[in-house]
């Protein structure tokens, strides 16, 4: 039971803040990790989980689980911001750790947000505490770690990755809000329609603390009409996300997508940019526009133009680092070119003739001479003939028997490509 003074915090506190899972049974996605016998939930079990970092995009449950972990085992837990956060506060943490767990053995769990940030030297601060135990440390980062922190933090701690949460498990927390009485918005009378909540869950791109923020700015500033009922709509929610004036749901955004990628394949490239601009403006995430400008790159492409592929590696690269609106401009340059080259899908249909054969001929043994330790016997082909000792070039067969002479790759008379003659075909006339 809460007295006067918790019950008033409680109320203030951002719905996001209030709907956080305290248990693992509440916990809301990322069932990869987090199902009956993983390695997580055992670990929870037995109140023997070690240090580890979570790493995934905002919004997916990583300080919440952090905080089930530190209740479930019994212990002390502590935050860090490394943005605002320093080797005095990690030191005056782990001083406390070391004297709780040698006088009480209370263990200390040290949540790290934004792990990442922390430098060689801030990090190196905890190596020690961690290697003997005087704190669990918890990083927490939308970065990888493996590339954005120190090798030595990492190898100490076991890493997971979480995932985006899909609409239905969002739709799940969206129901559990309505409906709490003590913490959510089980006393008011709201109309929110199933259509609705999947719009709220889509729109806020897997991130539930976007979702609870979003339904809490919808309910707040949505008077109840002459029955007392809080009405929320698609308007409403679209308004309090302030995404824009466009607004597409789950099936209309993809939609939208396929349009975009047949205009790439289409050679329409004004076509290509009012649907990438419709996205745009719509809140769609630029990245999955460039990852899909990489894509059409090789398949629809491929060798009639090479540099396609290396200008829409460098617009997701501008996506990533730059961000909106900056990286629309390199987003556009993009397209147009990917638009305006010269078409070949011989890569893809190369592609998926290597991938159909592999398949088949799964037995189909690596001729003796390519083996990376190869016998004296010879099998009728001969030893390994070194290509630089004949010119660039030399005839020997590399396929397998069962696929001897098979050709995967056709050159078309397309752009660059056209003026492709294979090493095959020029040298074994």
């Amino acid at each position: 039971m809460m007295d006067m003074f918790e019950g008033n915090l409680t109320k203030f506190r951002p719905l996001a803040d209030r709907m956080r899972a305290t248990t693992v049974n509440d916990f809301l996605g990322q069932k990869h990790l987090i199902n009956k016998g993983s390695y997580l939930v055992r670990a929870l079990e037995l109140g023997s989980v070690g240090s580890c970092i979570f790493y995934g995009p905002p919004g997916c449950g990583k300080t919440t689980f952090a905080s089930i972990i530190a209740n479930t085992c019994k212990g002390n837990f502590k935050k860090l911001n490394a943005v605002s956060s320093g080797v005095g506060d990690a030191k005056e943490i782990i001083a406390e750790a070391k004297s709780n767990l040698e006088l009480y053995g209370i263990k200390t769990y040290l949540l790290l947000d934004e792990c990442h940030r922390w430098n060689k030297a801030q990090s190196d601060c905890v190596l020690e505490a961690i290697e003997k135990g005087y704190i669990i440390f918890i990083g927490s980062t939308t970065e990888n770690p493996y590339i954005n922190m120190t090798r030595a933090i990492v190898s100490r701690c076991k890493v997971f990755e979480f995932k985006s949460l899909t609409v239905p498990e969002m739709v799940v927390g969206i129901n559990k809000a309505l409906e709490n009485k003590e913490i959510g918005y089980g006393n008011l009378n709201i109309e929110i329609s199933g259509e609705v909540k999947k719009y709220l869950a889509y729109n806020s791109s897997g991130d539930m603390r976007t979702c609870y923020n979003t339904l809490e700015s919808a309910v707040s500033t949505t008077a109840p009409n002459k029955d007392g009922v809080i009405v929320i709509t698609e308007e409403i929610v679209n308004d309090c996300m302030q995404k824009g004036n466009i607004a597409l749901d789950e099936t209309t955004s993809y939609d939208v997508l396929s349009a975009f990628c047949k205009s790439l394949r289409g050679s329409d490239t004004d076509a290509a940019l009012f649907y990438a601009q419709k996205l745009l403006v719509s809140g769609f995430d630029p990245c999955i526009i460039a990852r899909r400008l990489i894509a059409h790159a090789s398949e629809d492409i491929g060798m009639a133009d090479s540099n396609a592929l290396l200008i829409a590696i460098s617009a997701l690269t501008s996506c990533e680092k730059l961000g909106l609106p900056e990286c629309n401009l390199t987003l556009s340059h993009a397209i147009i070119y990917i638009c305006e080259a010269e078409k070949s899908n011989s890569v893809y249909l190369a592609m998926c003739a290597a991938k159909e054969d592999a398949e088949k001929y799964k037995n189909a043994r690596v001729p003796n001479h390519l083996k990376n330790h190869p016998t004296g016997y010879k099998d009728g082909h001969g030893m390994y003939k070194y290509p630089h000792d004949f010119g660039g070039y030399v005839k020997q067969q590399y396929l397998p028997d069962e696929i001897k002479g098979k050709r995967y790759y056709n050159p078309l008379a397309n752009g660059r490509e056209k003026n492709i003659i294979r090493k095959k075909d020029l040298y074994n006339k």
